[in-house]
């Protein structure tokens, strides 16, 4: 039978990386092209306990049916760190666990767009979230890059020639792909343009918490008083990615409303692992937790960053994040899809540049991941990425 696709999934492509996963296979391959944080930073052990104990004195509650809303003890924790480490979560908000962060993407994308309507996004941006307003029928305009951000200038511009803005998707905090921390006083500016033009502000900070050098920054959600704004985040880089345990925190009625989608689409994120978390977050010292992955990630991007700075050619350029995954690297000139299938035949497989644009346009760069190789894969990657570099500068 030949099917007849629904316009919204008809143009959308699979995950270019996804699709570099296949390519792992091959002999010899060492991935910067990964978005995972390091098996090292799975607290395994207390895990396993944790889990014993539900199922000794909790079983027949965690394989149950829950609330779409979440396990209420694990909300309040939720609500709680977000006060704490946040000044975030007002009387005016609500939160719902998710089915990890990508669903609160996809929740707020299905509660406020409609098909025509344009979404603005930084560009580059995470693919993830693109497909999502791309599956609801959006338009999706990028506004470029500054080294502390959005540029601010290019954005009031882009929301003026797009009446049908409906949503300011952002990741402020070392940004996925760029690596980039979004300024304070930006910040502040970009808030005001949103509101000015009645515009969501939809912050997604899966990141936040993995600062290993210079000082916080107030997120928006600790500065929104016109309630305009909705957090997505999870616990997916600070305890376990494949549990798939997120959480969307925005105002009332917003939340209400992605309670019925997320009705509509799983029920309930899995009752057994927010139960888990839950009990992490009781018995366990998750600060502390935190702290040793920013350890983790902190030698592992120091050693990148040195590596890159000793063997790239001058004419390469990457930033130098203070936090989270991801690095970006520059090139002086040409395309970054030719570099990429240079890297790949050096057996190191990156992301192509492109695949994080909200539209097709010209690309010199590619996203680098630090968290998920050994330092012995990050020594000899990057002496195969920076021959790679060398020869495609030379060609």
């Amino acid at each position: 039978m030949e099917f007849e696709y629904s316009k919204n999934v008809r143009d959308v492509k699979p995950s270019a990386i996804r699709e570099i996963f296949k390519s792992l296979s091959v002999p010899g391959m060492i991935s910067f092209a990964a978005g995972n944080p390091s098996p090292e930073s799975f607290p395994a052990s207390d895990m396993r306990r944790i889990a014993d104990g539900i199922f000794a004195s909790a079983a027949s509650e965690a394989l149950q049916y829950g609330t779409t809303e979440g396990y209420l003890p694990l909300r309040g924790q939720i609500e709680d760190r977000l006060k704490q480490k946040f000044s975030s979560c007002s009387d005016g908000d609500s939160v719902i666990v998710t089915t990890g962060g990508q669903q609160g993407i996809d929740l707020i994308s299905r509660v406020l767009i409609d098909p025509g309507d344009t979404v603005v996004c930084e560009d580059p941006t995470f693919i993830g979230a693109l497909n999502s307003f791309r599956v609801c029928g959006a338009k999706t305009v990028g506004v470029p890059m500054d080294s502390d951000g959005i540029n601010t200038d290019k954005l009031e511009k882009v929301l003026s020639d797009n009446p049908r803005c409906k949503l300011l998707y952002l990741i402020p905090t070392f940004q996925n792909p760029s690596g980039v921390t979004c300024s304070a006083e930006k910040r502040r500016e970009i808030y005001r343009i949103a509101a000015s033009h009645g515009v969501v502000i939809l912050e997604d900070n899966p990141y936040g918490e993995l600062r290993f050098s210079g000082e916080d920054v107030p997120t928006f959600k600790s500065i929104d008083t016109e309630g305009i704004v909705a957090y997505c985040s999870s616990f997916s880089k600070i305890l376990s990615s494949g549990m798939r345990v997120g959480f969307l925190c925005g105002p009332k009625a917003l939340i209400e409303r992605a309670v019925v989608v997320k009705q509509a689409n799983d029920v309930h994120t899995n009752l057994f692992f927010q139960m888990l978390v839950s009990r992490y977050m009781s018995e366990c010292d998750l600060d502390s937790h935190i702290e040793s992955i920013r350890d983790l990630y902190r030698r592992k991007c120091e050693l990148m960053v040195s590596e890159l700075a000793r063997q790239l050619p001058p004419e390469v350029t990457f930033t130098r994040p203070q936090g989270g995954l991801f690095l970006w690297l520059t090139l002086p000139r040409g395309d970054s899809s030719e570099f990429f299938r240079l890297c790949m035949d050096r057996t190191v497989a990156v992301v192509d540049g492109k695949t994080f644009q909200p539209s097709p346009a010209p690309c010199r760069s590619v996203r680098l991941n630090y968290s998920t190789p050994s330092d012995e894969q990050i020594i000899t990657g990057v002496s195969r990425l920076a021959a790679a570099a060398a020869e495609y500068i030379g060609s």
